[in-house]
């Protein structure tokens, strides 16, 4: 089964930041981690559930959540049905319940 694969508002905004931050010391290392962040994504359509629930929510009983790995970063997606929906790309150094208690207060 293929799954479409979708990208939230936050998700893209979360990318747009990523590579606008990256793009100030070097424009070829942003074009590089946007289209390795990207090939990340489209491979989850094919096999998104060999991909790890986000331990942080699995603590909490929480495993709708998954992520895929772009080191340093993570990209956080759901499963749903035949979608998949890209939610955060985050810098894997940081605490994830912060970023989404953050997230909760905007």
């Amino acid at each position: 089964m293929k799954y479409k694969v979708r990208w939230t508002k936050s998700a893209e905004a979360d990318l747009n930041e990523i590579i606008e931050y990256i793009a100030k010391d070097s424009i070829n290392i942003a074009l590089e981690k946007l289209y390795g962040i990207r090939e990340t994504v489209n491979k989850l359509s094919i096999h998104p559930h060999r991909c790890r629930v986000v331990p942080e929510l699995k603590e909490h009983n929480i495993t709708k959540y998954r992520e895929a790995p772009y080191p340093p970063w993570r990209i956080f997606f759901r499963i749903d049905r035949d979608m998949i929906y890209v939610l955060a790309v985050t810098d894997g150094r940081r605490n994830i319940e912060d970023i989404l208690l953050q997230r909760q207060l905007r």
